[in-house]
């Protein structure tokens, strides 16, 4: 058995994957603040299902309610559990949110993460995994996203905090041979999901007869990448630590690894979806037609999102392939129960 943390772990994806590890028969230590970025409710709803499969399964549940920006707590929290792997998905998340509150960004992404970092030093975890995002790629039009690609343009404040983190594990991998992965999450949805999340934004809207704004006029594609997807892979980078790349060169470096144990992957299903399919396939699903209204582009949106898994692929033999018909239906199933809907 290992001592896997989940930091996030009342999040949408921290939740999902606790379970998996519980399943496994792992020791999860979950951290979370359980912040009023979004409703709370959804969060502790999240942890009953987690307390639910550790009850039933063989692995161990330990939950913290702290913040990885509160240096003096996230310190007592390995002290306590000596984790083996550290899985980072504490974050502020949200594009637009950055745009109205960076100094949240700060906190959370660039001050909590550095945290984290040094709390792994100090413990000499065997594993980092942290999240990254899509929006890293920023200005870049050429599609699909390479991770071997520029990265230096963020458009907005969020995409940079997560650049950020990128360097940051980094230098500590270099310095501390610490191994570390840097997955960059392409559009997740799926039961559980967030709020704030285009999904559960128009699902709100069909179901209460609301209109759906619409961005950039309806032209936008977005590489959704279903929950258990995301999970899978998460789940196998954590049973396979970063090592250095002995092929390395210097003199063109490559940007997906480095000379330290450390690798980064885009996590997609590498199917760009027409924003407008989705809004179909969701009414289909629940049986409800949309109002839209449609409107010019967001700042710190971008057109379009793609990603090349190759590498991941390589990496753990494993890619997102959930077809987007099957995915929110599931969703949509999971929308209609949870909110006790009566759906004809």
């Amino acid at each position: 058995m290992k001592n896997i943390l989940v930091t996030g772990a009342a999040g949408f994806i921290g939740a999902a994957l606790s379970k998996r590890f519980l399943v496994k028969g792992e020791n999860v230590i979950g951290i979370d603040n359980l912040n009023s970025y979004y409703d709370p409710v959804l969060k502790k709803d999240r942890l009953q299902e987690i307390e639910k499969i550790s009850n039933s399964s063989s692995g161990n549940w330990k939950f913290y309610k702290t913040s990885i920006e509160d240096e003096p707590s996230l310190e007592k929290v390995f002290q306590a559990n000596s984790p083996d792997v550290v899985i980072n998905l504490a974050a502020q998340a949200g594009v637009r949110y950055s745009i109205t509150n960076p100094s949240s960004y700060t906190q959370s992404n660039l001050v909590g993460f550095s945290n984290l970092l040094e709390q792994c030093r100090k413990t000499s975890v065997e594993n980092l995994i942290f999240a990254s995002s899509s929006s890293v790629y920023g200005g870049n039009k050429k599609l699909p996203f390479n991770e071997y690609d520029s990265v230096n343009h963020p458009v907005s404040f969020y995409a940079a905090t997560k650049k950020a983190n990128e360097l940051m594990a980094h230098s500590y991998s270099h310095l501390y041979q610490l191994p570390c992965t840097g997955l960059r999450f392409f559009t997740v949805y799926g039961p559980w999901g967030r709020p704030d999340m285009a999904p559960m934004i128009f699902a709100n809207s069909i179901v209460n007869n609301k209109p759906i704004n619409v961005f950039n006029f309806g032209k936008m594609k977005r590489d959704f990448t279903y929950i258990d997807d995301i999970v899978e892979g998460v789940y196998r980078c954590a049973y396979k630590p970063a090592y250095t790349n002995h092929n390395f060169d210097n003199l063109n470096p490559d940007q997906s690894s480095s000379f330290a144990p450390y690798r980064i992957f885009n996590i997609g299903n590498s199917q760009p979806i027409d924003l407008m399919k989705f809004i179909q396939v969701l009414e289909k699903s629940l049986k409800k037609k949309a109002k839209i209204n449609l409107e010019p582009i967001q700042p710190g949106d971008v057109e379009a999102t793609v990603a090349n898994t190759d590498l991941l692929e390589d990496w753990i033999n494993f890619r997102p392939k959930t077809l987007i018909e099957i995915g929110v239906e599931k969703f949509a199933e999971w929308y209609i129960d949870y909110h006790q809907l009566k759906i004809y």
